[in-house]
């Protein structure tokens, strides 16, 4: 595994969670072969996110209140490091800690709160997002989704597309329309939770390339939500979705969904003793890349743990951090191809062709690069 660099410092108090969560996870993962480690992040596995609740993980940043643990940012950083660097199956729970339940604590009402967040922090509710939607591309604030006021409630109808893991979920927030039309951009954009087990919602996973289903098409057809149901304020969703992304693309997620292959591959060469120019310069230049990226993740965290919303640094992260996720099998690969190197090992192999597959959906899922690089130009003032 390789080790966090030690040029970037982490409070104590944090990084001496390092260690207990390294020694749960080398007990826990012993038996989970390279391929199957390097779909991480994709990978669902219930009972592990339970596993993580029953111990205080989940949840980390939460009140104690309502089942968090009251920890600041960087644990959860250290937290989630650790369990991409082992490549450990998070996708069941990965989305409600690392931004549902966050959103709810912030903007929720004491309900939502007291409903939501105590299961998230056990490892009971999954949550799915619901932004995307055919024919909106990257533009967003395209959506057409809409939830109309009725009796008391609500009634939503639209669809959403590319919805990672819905099919297993039991919750999605959702960001709709509840006023005005699509040519108004931000304004009249509201964000709903919806309970995926309610009548009217159809789920249809998409097969990818490597044969599994993680995205997924979503439909409502008249679904009926309860007044309850609206996070925050009504219209206010773009601004709400907007700090939800600062999440979603600032984390170690943004930098390690190819680890797997790069700490295998740095073991091979170990193994075999290969100590040539070649492999030296990549990986020379992939550590060094990485090490970058760290560094700028920790200081994006760090100023979400000051209260921070760091929209466009966390663009910025996130775009660098694609960029080298997707480097990571091109530049392994090209060198397990030279006719003249050892064999490399089958899961190796395995995890090469997995996250060769999947490569290309780096630089989608989160904003696209073109999206995230308007974003950087515009806070930099250059457009």
């Amino acid at each position: 595994m390789i080790e966090p660099l030690a040029c970037v410092a982490l409070p104590p108090e944090d990084e001496a969670l390092r260690a207990e969560v390294r020694a749960f996870l080398r007990e826990r993962l012993r038996a989970l072969p390279a391929d199957a480690r390097a779909r991480s992040w994709m990978g669902f596995d219930a009972d592990f996110s339970r596993a993580l609740g029953a111990r205080g993980w989940l949840g980390l940043t939460l009140p104690k209140a309502y089942g968090g643990s009251d920890r600041g940012a960087f644990a959860r950083f250290v937290l989630a490091e650790e369990l991409l660097n082992a490549g450990a199956p998070v996708g069941a729970h990965w989305i409600a800690d690392r931004q549902s339940g966050p959103l709810i604590a912030r903007y929720g009402s004491e309900r939502q709160k007291r409903f939501y967040l105590p299961r998230i922090c056990r490892g009971e509710a999954f949550f799915c997002i619901g932004m995307s939607e055919p024919g909106s591309g990257s533009d967003l604030a395209s959506v057409r989704t809409r939830a109309t006021r009725a009796d008391g409630g609500w009634t939503l109808s639209g669809q959403k597309l590319w919805t990672t893991q819905a099919h297993r979920s039991h919750y999605m927030i959702a960001l709709v329309r509840t006023s005005g039309t699509s040519e108004d951009r931000h304004r009249g954009l509201s964000q709903v939770i919806v309970d995926l087990s309610l009548p009217g919602v159809s789920v249809r996973p998409i097969e990818d390339l490597s044969g599994d289903q993680h995205f997924c098409e979503v439909f409502f057809d008249d679904v009926r939500l309860d007044d309850d149901a609206l996070i925050g304020s009504e219209g206010e969703g773009w601004s709400q979705v907007t700090a939800e992304l600062a999440f979603e693309r600032s984390g170690p997620e943004r930098i390690y969904s190819s680890i797997v292959v790069l700490d295998e591959w740095l073991l091979h060469l170990r193994a075999t003793r290969r100590h040539d120019a070649r492999h030296a310069h990549c990986a020379g230049r992939l550590l060094a890349h990485l090490g970058t990226l760290r560094a700028m993740s920790v200081a994006v965290t760090a100023q979400l743990a000051r209260g921070a919303s760091p929209v466009i640094e966390a663009a910025l992260t996130k775009d660098l951090g694609t960029e080298f996720e997707q480097l990571v099998p091109t530049l392994v690969g090209d060198l397990l191809n030279d006719p003249d190197a050892p064999p490399p090992p089958a899961a190796l192999v395995r995890a090469l062709a997995y996250v060769t597959g999947m490569a290309p959906s780096f630089s989608l899922r989160g904003g696209t690069r073109e999206i995230l690089r308007g974003m950087i130009a515009l806070g930099l003032g250059l457009r």
